[in-house]
């Protein structure tokens, strides 16, 4: 499972059909995700040296780096 595979923005929560250039920038390419993809829940989030963890508490978890 990607960050972008859903219909919510990862970054902000919004819903992403249609234009969506708002959360499409340099500094959201470095993010990690803070909302779910698959139902715009807040994560809990976990950054680490090495990357990062992301859990939804409906649809598990994600991980980017070498969390």
């Amino acid at each position: 499972m990607t960050p972008s595979d859903g219909e919510f923005c990862v970054h902000c929560g919004q819903t992403t059909s249609g234009e969506h250039a708002a959360c499409d920038n340099a500094r959201t390419a470095l993010e990690p995700p803070r909302f779910c993809a698959h139902c715009a829940r807040r994560m809990v989030v976990q950054v680490t040296p090495t990357g990062w963890s992301a859990r939804c508490s409906r649809h598990g978890e994600l991980s980017g780096g070498e969390s």
